[in-house]
């Protein structure tokens, strides 16, 4: 069986987006709400997609705050189900790919003016997901580096120029 970056295998992580996908349907059917679910593997972990729907904006919510929680019903549903941990990741109606492209140009940008100025910046609490994205985005500009700070759920990004 081959094994993915972090550890699992690609059999595994196939399994746990298919529960996922099972789980994610029964709810879209008790909620009238239509929807193509997709299963994709990379970095390590499942990626679910849920596309397609006019009334799939609800499950995201204000701020991804409703993918947050569905996300984390369904890995539980997973773990449940496999008895296994679940790192999986839900996007719906391409909200994370949005929300990743938008926080890779603040970190980018963020970088840019830290490295110019020299002088630190601390950018507002964050998700997980969110603080990922923006230390990948950081990384990418030589001369600046990241760490987060504080504690969830008010945990920040901080940009400084490297000695």
């Amino acid at each position: 069986m081959p094994k993915t970056a972090e550890g699992g295998s690609e059999d595994q992580l196939i399994k746990e987006g298919d529960i996922a996908g099972d789980y994610l349907e029964r709810l879209l059917d008790i909620l009238d709400y239509d929807g193509d679910i997709d299963l994709d593997v990379e970095a390590g972990r499942a990626i679910v997609s849920i596309d397609g729907g006019e009334d799939l904006a609800r499950l995201v919510g204000e701020k991804g705050a409703a993918l947050e929680s569905l996300q984390e019903l369904t890995r539980l549903a997973v773990q449940q189900a496999s008895g296994n941990r679940s790192r999986l990741m839900l996007d719906i109606a391409g909200w994370r790919q949005g929300r990743r492209d938008e926080l890779t140009e603040l970190g980018t940008r963020t970088a840019e003016e830290v490295k110019e100025t020299g002088t630190p910046a601390r950018l507002r609490p964050m998700t997980p997901f969110e603080r990922k994205v923006v230390h990948d985005a950081v990384a990418a500009v030589k001369g600046v580096s990241s760490e987060s700070e504080g504690e969830e759920p008010r945990r920040q990004v901080v940009v400084f120029r490297d000695k």
